[in-house]
């Protein structure tokens, strides 16, 4: 059965009765939710014929339905319309294959058996597809902008020594990620590496979850526990979202650091640790340590190297590059016939905020391969609206304008709001800053409060998940 989706105004197919010689049944949609039912009642094979120019207003219409991967769509477009760009995108991202009006019925015919063949042989290969397993895929840290090239720099760099190691950066920037590649990268790579969550973990739970207990230490305790830090043993111990750390607990972690020895709960025994420590944060420790929730002392010794992971928003390129990368992942274990995304949802990823950064990118990514039923992921698979306003791209003069506006801050929060050597910093004359400041109505003590650590000179160019 072949489904045809036209207009109530469309003129009757030509093609019907003669392909029905053919051995193929050609059935009339007058309405999308005509054509649903025939593909719930397993229809695999569309075609749709596009004769005149004004037909090509309607193809934003029903291009959800014909992006369904269920059906295979044939196109019997006139040679006239095949030069226009918007039919070309149309049958580049849609159509299983097109043919040039006139045509030879013999031609459109086997074509069309064809294509219910492909559709036939998706829908098994989907049904047999076995279920996804994990991977290091979602280990890898991807990015090719110079905020992210400086920051692989740093991490082959800490991971030669031992020094401990504090990761900076909103929630989902890949800190996790940036720890792991540390370690993988150390002389400790074939030891242990052991994560802990210290936002997870109850108060009450810190103690004998990181340093263990011994048999009958409280009720309940009916075997010795190996606590994290020892599992981590002669490898690294990474001590994810440190500011949330109970501040009693920061005290028997900062004896652990200055000894490399622990006790275990309910123990007598001073056990030796060699571990490399790695810490990471959402929060300002600096401020934290002014407002009496950290201690100074802990902050200054896991804070002998510090990285700093930039938001997903400021990385620019790399977002096309990880969400291609993530899509190679998913798309290889959920859907297969998926060949990547249109322009409208790549259009759609780089001008939004991305309030949950690498985190938020990967997931709507993998549910973007569940969801999608055509052959190109549509901004609506990534849970974005397709005409929203607030996914239209920024134009080149106001990223740039949101770039220069950025970098000044930054530099003036490094320099103190010493204009001189802000201007330094930024290769530019104290005139020409002042004149900029002016421009984007920036307050220096405000840029300065921003805490934020200025990612290098501006004579360069301006430019993972946890």
């Amino acid at each position: 059965m072949v489904l045809r989706l036209t207009s109530r105004n469309g003129q009757p197919c030509t093609y019907t009765k003669t392909l029905k010689e053919y051995g193929l049944n050609l059935l009339e949609c007058f309405t999308l939710e005509a054509a649903h039912n025939a593909v719930n009642n397993g229809c695999r094979v569309g075609l749709l014929i596009v004769t005149q120019e004004a037909e090509l207003a309607h193809l934003d219409k029903c291009e959800p339905f014909v992006s369904n991967n269920k059906i295979s769509w044939v196109g019997l477009i006139a040679q006239e319309l095949i030069s226009m760009p918007r039919m070309r995108e149309f049958i580049g991202e849609h159509l299983f294959n097109f043919i040039t009006l006139p045509a030879d019925l013999d031609h459109i015919a086997l074509t069309l058996r064809h294509a219910w063949g492909m559709a036939f042989m998706r829908e098994v290969q989907h049904t047999a597809s076995p279920a996804p397993q994990a991977d290091d895929d979602d280990f890898v840290m991807v990015g090719q902008t110079p905020e992210m090239q400086r920051l692989f720099i740093q991490i082959q760099k800490v991971a030669r020594t031992d020094a401990s190691v504090l990761i900076t950066g909103p929630s989902g920037t890949g800190k996790e990620v940036a720890a792991l590649s540390i370690h993988r990268q150390s002389a400790r790579r074939n030891a242990p590496f052991v994560a802990v969550n210290c936002g997870a973990i109850a108060p009450q739970l810190f103690q004998s979850e990181l340093f263990g207990y011994e048999k009958g230490a409280f009720t309940g305790a009916t075997q010795r526990k190996i606590g994290r830090i020892e599992a981590a043993q002669g490898g690294t111990l990474f001590l994810d979202e440190i500011g949330d750390m109970p501040i009693d607990m920061q005290v028997n972690l900062l004896r652990f650091l200055q000894e490399k020895t622990i006790e275990r709960v309910g123990g007598n025994d001073s056990i030796e640790i060699d571990v490399r420590v790695i810490a990471a944060t959402h929060v300002d420790l600096a401020e934290a340590v002014l407002q009496g929730r950290f201690r100074e002392d802990l902050y200054y010794r896991i804070n002998v190297v510090c990285m700093s992971m930039p938001p997903l928003a400021d990385r620019g390129q790399d977002i096309e590059d990880i969400a291609k990368h993530y899509f190679a992942k998913f798309a290889s274990a959920h859907n297969r016939s998926l060949r990547g995304f249109s322009k409208a949802a790549m259009n759609a990823m780089l001008s939004h905020d991305w309030p949950g950064n690498v985190r938020e990118l990967v997931n709507r990514v993998q549910r973007a391969t569940v969801m999608a039923e055509g052959r190109f992921i549509q901004p609506e698979d990534l849970g974005f609206e397709r005409n929203d306003p607030h996914n239209k791209m920024m134009s080149l003069e106001d990223a740039r304008a949101a770039a220069e506006s950025m970098m000044i801050r930054r530099a003036l929060s490094q320099s103190r709001n010493q204009i001189s050597r802000a201007a330094s910093l930024l290769g530019v004359s104290r005139v020409t800053l002042y004149r900029l400041i002016e421009k984007y109505n920036i307050r220096p003590d405000i840029a300065a409060s921003a805490r934020t650590p200025f990612l290098g000179s501006a004579k360069h160019d301006l430019g993972a998940h946890k």
